[in-house]
């Protein structure tokens, strides 16, 4: 396997699944390899939740849940006005043509 940072490495074992737990993401990345200690893999975590690529919410005491972080994506009401007025000013550009 290539030389990725190990946090690019958790990361997409993370998008494979969308969601698993923190204890199978372990056992999952060392049996690909890549064992971490406890405190580094809480780091990469919190570094990519930090990041907003995860969320990662308790299931138990023990046990986190660690899911991809679902990207909403804004449109500004300025943008979309201009995009209307675009789609509208393209069909006017067609002359002859009526709306039926």
């Amino acid at each position: 396997m290539a030389d990725f940072p190990i946090k690019n490495i958790v990361f997409e074992k993370i998008k494979d699944v969308t969601s698993i737990t923190d204890v199978d993401l372990v056992k999952a990345l060392t049996k690909a390899g890549h064992p971490l200690a406890e405190d580094k893999f809480n780091k990469i975590l919190l570094d990519l939740e930090i990041m907003g690529l995860i969320r990662v919410s308790w299931l138990t005491k023990d046990t986190r849940r660690v899911e991809v972080a679902v990207q909403e994506v804004e449109e500004d009401e300025y943008d979309e006005q201009n995009k209307e007025m675009m789609e509208k000013d393209y069909e006017a550009s067609f002359p002859g043509v009526e709306d039926s």
